[in-house]
């Protein structure tokens, strides 16, 4: 365990020091409060030098605020490439996150914040960090974004989809980005698990795999579709957690089964569907691991296990955005290599543009690659064995040659 030590007066006090993006330990540390400057704290936080705030908690806030106006002065500048842009927006990133990280607050031994006109926060702790463990310091950033996970949480997300909430908790990528929903609310389903004309409901036998399930959101959709039994999986105890009160939220416990931590559970499904992140590179923080996978590690891992999972017949879907593409992280060609590495055959490609409001913002730096984006659902299939091909097949057109696609024109309603 770490620890952060400072002086009050004559006494010599310590906590526990707690990181969400793995923040190192603070070594140098001075106790700020109302008569702390902006320009002062900045200079400090600059240099290295945490600020452990004993001040009034929304004049705490201020200061916050204005510590990052002063780093939002100082613009990133452009690459001279998409991903040269994209590497030094990161960086900026990081560099704002690190200094107004600076700013701390300490929480005693139940998570109680003794600020004046400080919040209680102790259940917003209790479901982010689980259960006390002694006087804990934490910058004020990352409880700010514990309180706002929280109230997430108490709120939920609208999935028109699903037309029900979904509660993300803290640490899992929320699903507020509703086009990828709508993929899976609509594409065709594989033959083995589509409802007959004679029954309203689907054969007892289906069976769909949720791969990386977060929220749980994929998971409840395809079970509301009418597959018999979805198993979702994903490496977070978190997520797991999460997709399970979810489950329970939306009375589908019976249907839902909540696995892992892993990538695939045991056994075939008819349907697998993963979402993996979308951009190949190192996460900061846990909430960025649901936007950045290095070296595209579980989009290969989808892929390569794909065909070992499926039942004759089923399908596999990748939602995937060609973000990465447009910021020159990943090639379309190296995506479709690893689709034939896997010996695998892309059936349709359904594409949708994203609606979220940064799509619009000329100011982001990374506006021209966002609005070019497209998102897309890959209907996969294992390439049938030598043995197996048919005549018929052979005179199909090659899966590279030509991908049939078509769009989704309209949000599920």
């Amino acid at each position: 365990m770490s620890t952060i030590h400072w002086t009050t007066g004559d006494t010599r006090r310590s906590a526990r020091w707690h990181s969400e993006n793995a923040a190192p330990l603070p070594q140098q540390i001075v106790l700020a409060d109302d008569r702390m400057k902006a320009d002062d704290a900045y200079r400090l936080a600059r240099e290295g030098t945490a600020l452990l705030w004993q001040g009034d908690f929304h004049n705490a806030r201020h200061l916050l605020q204005a510590m990052g106006r002063r780093l939002d002065r100082t613009t990133p500048r452009s690459g001279t490439s998409p991903s040269e842009s994209f590497h030094l927006h990161r960086r900026h990133r990081s560099h704002r996150a690190r200094v107004l990280g600076k700013l701390l607050v300490l929480l005693d031994d139940d998570y109680r914040l003794a600020l004046r006109r400080a919040p209680d926060v102790r259940q917003a702790c209790r479901e982010a960090y689980g259960p006390p463990q002694g006087p804990t310091a934490v910058s004020l950033r990352e409880l700010l974004g514990v309180i706002g996970a929280h109230q997430w949480r108490m709120k939920g997300v609208d999935v028109p989809a699903l037309g029900a909430r979904i509660h993300p908790h803290y640490g899992v990528f929320a699903p507020v980005r509703g086009e990828y929903v709508d993929l899976v609310a609509r594409a065709p389903l594989p033959p083995a698990v589509q409802r007959t004309p004679e029954t309203s409901t689907a054969f007892e036998t289906s069976t769909a795999f949720d791969l990386g399930t977060g929220t749980g959101v994929l998971a409840a959709v395809l079970a509301r579709r009418g597959i018999n039994r979805v198993v979702a999986t994903d490496i977070s105890p978190r997520a797991l957690a999460c997709a399970r009160d979810n489950a329970h939220r939306l009375a589908l416990t019976h249907r839902i089964e909540v696995s892992g931590p892993g990538l695939f559970p045991e056994g075939r499904a008819d349907l697998i569907v993963c979402n993996p992140p979308w951009l190949p590179a190192r996460p900061t923080s846990a909430i960025e691991q649901g936007v950045y996978d290095p070296d595209s590690s579980m989009l290969h891992g989808f892929l390569t296990g794909l065909s070992a999972h499926l039942r004759p017949g089923g399908e596999g879907w990748l939602i995937l955005s060609d973000l990465a593409e447009h910021l020159g992280l990943r090639t379309r060609r190296q995506l479709l290599d690893a689709i034939r590495a896997a010996d695998l055959r892309v059936v349709e490609r359904i594409d949708t543009k994203p609606r979220h409001p940064r799509t619009k913002d000329a100011n982001d730096p990374l506006h021209t690659a966002r609005s070019a984006e497209t998102t897309s659902l890959w209907r996969l299939t294992a390439q049938p064995s030598p043995g197996m091909v048919t005549p018929q097949m052979r005179r199909e057109v090659p899966a590279f040659t030509r991908i049939t696609s078509r769009i989704l024109l309209h949000p599920v309603k």
